[in-house]
């Protein structure tokens, strides 16, 4: 047992930590919260540190009243001392859980002492008995599940991105899984603590084992676990919204959050404003209205019919019973009938569009279809017992392969099913099945005949449908169909049937075949459409190539025209030039021609 005393004022930096007293020794020289490996402890007063001056009591109880005498006659507790901690642990080994306790006493600057105190029952050591083993074997099955979720969600993450984190139910999934992982640390560091600390004990039997600490995270490993729980119970809803029922809620709330948040903040506002006016009012008289807080969930508890009038009531006799009246009124009788209102009238919309909507997979459906595919299949094998029963039924010593794959061609079965029955009873594998053959195939039919008669009627049992079971009887079903005129036999269905699958066959080739020429037509029409075009460009660069030579050569024959044709004196070019070169005679520059 420890006991430890705080000389500490509401703010830490003004705490008093020199020694005093008889100086030596732990409850005269102080301590921080890392030296004590403490944590801090949160008071009704105040919030206070894990530090401070201690002392161990001995294990004796004589040694015990003497120290504190000694801590009494030199005035260890004085006006200075505001809190002081009795920390103790005891153990029940019949139930196998710890109770770690805290006895706490406040001393307030006005004087006085206020008692509290903390008590927090855990279970450290976790495997002892039977049970506890199979806790641990389920504890590995979920972590096994935890990590293959992780890589599972690592895998959609990966193909997403952050398009995961626009459903919610991908946030959730996340927030599962780390809460899982967390969960599972705490638990293997807890274990390897616990088995620390044990052999510590053992070792030193009269040293005080702290496992305040460990207490401490175990109950925030409680609440963690008891989060994460909730949380898995919400998801729930995310595999069973195929269900148009089941997705009302979801529905409504989704359609009216903007009417809801809007009208909120009109809620809030007034609800603010009376918490203030209490707050004021009767603060200084009333213990529920002594903090904005308390004012707050006050208020919520007036809205639920959990009030105490009469303290109002003597604290303001004139304010007091106007606040509760007009609270009342504006809170309870208007604005929160309008926030129902609000979800009412969106549930009405949202139930009626979901019953104008085609129904669903009802879960019921879900069971339905399992049931009857259940049945379907436990009688189909019934019935091919029983025809394979029908064919032993001849009467003769010795049943040929052919007889029996006639026999049972002709009761719709096919050669695969005949040949690999016929196979496992014909031991020698002379297609001939003997009378001890036949008689060990007659009585492994009859014994899986007698198992799914025994499971068809545990079945529509547990089910409790005899609807569905009538609905699912066969022989009735084939009696029904035999008694009608137009009914055609075994042996012509099948022929129809190889006849339409050939015809299917066909079809599907010719399919192919049309394809083939299809993607051939087209290939050719590219191939044409390129060639026309390769032959137009040709020929538009042939007619610009011609047009370009014949200008070419139109230029040519201009040059050489206007090169040697006679000039006319009487031109004006010709007599420019003249008046340009006075000096030169005209028949310099003119040709003569023979």
């Amino acid at each position: 047992m420890t006991f430890m005393g705080a000389m500490m004022c509401i703010s830490e930096g003004e705490e008093d930590r020199n020694p005093f007293g008889l100086v030596n020794g732990t409850a005269w020289t102080y301590f921080t919260e890392d030296e004590l490996k403490g944590s801090s402890h949160w008071g009704i007063l105040a919030t206070y540190s894990g530090g401070g001056y201690y002392l161990d009591f001995n294990t004796t109880k004589q040694d015990t009243l003497r120290s504190l005498q000694i801590l009494k006659n030199n005035l260890w507790l004085d006006r200075g001392t505001r809190v002081i901690f009795i920390d103790f642990s005891v153990y029940n080994a019949n139930i196998n859980l710890f109770c770690v306790l805290r006895l706490v006493v406040e001393f307030p600057a006005t004087g006085g002492a206020i008692s509290s105190w903390q008590i927090r029952t855990v279970k450290l050591i976790r495997y002892v008995n039977k049970w506890d083993y199979f806790i641990i074997a389920c504890e590995i099955i979920f972590c096994v599940f935890i990590f293959y979720y992780v890589v599972e969600e690592c895998l959609e993450l990966r193909i997403h991105k952050f398009k995961y984190f626009t459903s919610i139910w991908n946030i959730l999934d996340v927030v599962v899984i780390l809460l899982s992982l967390v969960a599972i640390a705490f638990h293997i560091f807890r274990t390897l603590e616990v088995n620390r600390l044990m052999g510590t004990l053992l070792e030193q039997p009269t040293m005080y084992a702290d496992f305040e600490f460990l207490a401490f995270w175990q109950t925030q490993y409680n609440n963690m676990n008891a989060v994460n729980l909730f949380f898995a119970w919400i998801k729930i809803f995310k595999y069973i919204s195929f269900n148009k029922t089941m997705t009302q809620l979801s529905s409504t709330l989704a359609r009216c959050a903007k009417d809801i948040l809007g009208f909120a903040i009109m809620f809030f506002i007034v609800f603010f404003a009376y918490a203030q006016l209490g707050y004021l009012l009767f603060g200084t008289q009333v213990e529920t209205f002594s903090t904005f807080v308390k004012c707050i969930f006050t208020q919520f508890r007036i809205i639920l019919g959990d009030f105490d009038y009469d303290a109002i009531d003597n604290a303001n006799r004139i304010l007091g019973p106007i606040y509760f009246v007009t609270y009342v009124f504006f809170v309870f009788f208007v604005l929160l009938n309008m926030f129902l209102a609000i979800i009412n009238d969106t549930y009405s919309e949202v139930k009626e569009e979901l019953s104008n909507q085609k129904n669903e997979l009802q879960f019921s459906d879900i069971l339905k279809q399992g049931y009857k595919k259940t049945m379907m299949r436990l009688k189909l094998k019934k019935e091919r017992i029983s025809d394979v029963q029908k064919a032993l039924q001849n009467g003769s010593k010795e049943v040929t392969f052919e007889e029996f794959k006639n026999s049972l061609k002709e009761m719709g079965h096919d050669d695969h099913e005949i040949t690999t029955a016929f196979s496992r009873f014909d031991q020698d594998g002379n297609r001939v099945l003997d009378e001890e053959e036949q008689k060990e195939m007659r009585n492994i039919l009859e014994e899986k005949r007698l198992a799914l008669n025994a499971e068809i009627e545990n079945l529509g049992r547990s089910y409790g449908s005899k609807a569905l079971a009538e609905g699912l009887n066969l022989s009735d079903i084939k009696n029904n169909l035999s008694t009608k005129t137009n009914w055609v036999s075994q042996e012509e269905f099948n022929i129809i049937l190889r006849r339409l699958q050939q015809l299917e066959m066909s079809i599907g080739g010719i399919m192919r075949k049309v394809e083939t020429v299809e993607m051939k037509l087209e290939t050719m029409e590219t191939n044409k459409m390129k060639q026309t075009n390769l032959v137009d460009n040709l020929q538009n660069n042939i007619v610009k190539e011609k047009h370009l030579s014949q200008e070419d050569i139109l230029q040519h024959k201009e040059g050489w025209e206007s090169e040697y044709k006679p000039r006319n004196i009487m031109e004006p070019s010709y007599r420019n030039s003249n008046a340009m070169y006075p000096n030169i005679n005209g028949s310099q520059n003119s040709l003569n021609y023979p």
